[in-house]
């Protein structure tokens, strides 16, 4: 008999212990599905099942898509290159805007030299 009741109790603690770690469990993917994870992850996930040549790290794919996916880093992309195209005309018009200022400076002294002598 005590070892019947030793027994009973113990199934209760392991049982109760699953359920205890059942509702976590439940309750956790409860707050994934309401915060929409579950259907972001899945969305990525099948992203990747569908692309037609599967990226060589897997869990890159994942990070970047996490990150506001593809069309956004290829928006990003393109905004770095046209900033880096555009540092390069600014830095091509300061030089020009130089060369102009010494020119000018050129013409201005003789005719300054000019109104001197008169």
């Amino acid at each position: 008999q005590h070892y019947f009741i030793q027994s009973n109790l113990r199934d209760s603690i392991m049982s109760a212990t699953y359920k205890t770690s059942e509702s976590k469990r439940e309750e956790f993917r409860k707050y994934l599905e309401k915060e929409g994870v579950l259907d972001n992850l899945t969305k990525i996930l099948v992203c990747l099942y569908e692309e037609p040549e599967k990226p060589v790290n897997a869990l890159d794919f994942l990070k970047q898509h996490l990150h506001g996916g593809s069309p956004e880093s290829n928006d990003v992309e393109t905004l770095r290159l046209e900033l880096q195209e555009l540092r390069t005309k600014h830095e091509t018009v300061v030089s020009e805007n130089e060369t102009l200022k010494a020119k000018l400076q050129e013409y201005e002294a003789p005719a300054e030299e000019k109104e001197a002598e008169s």
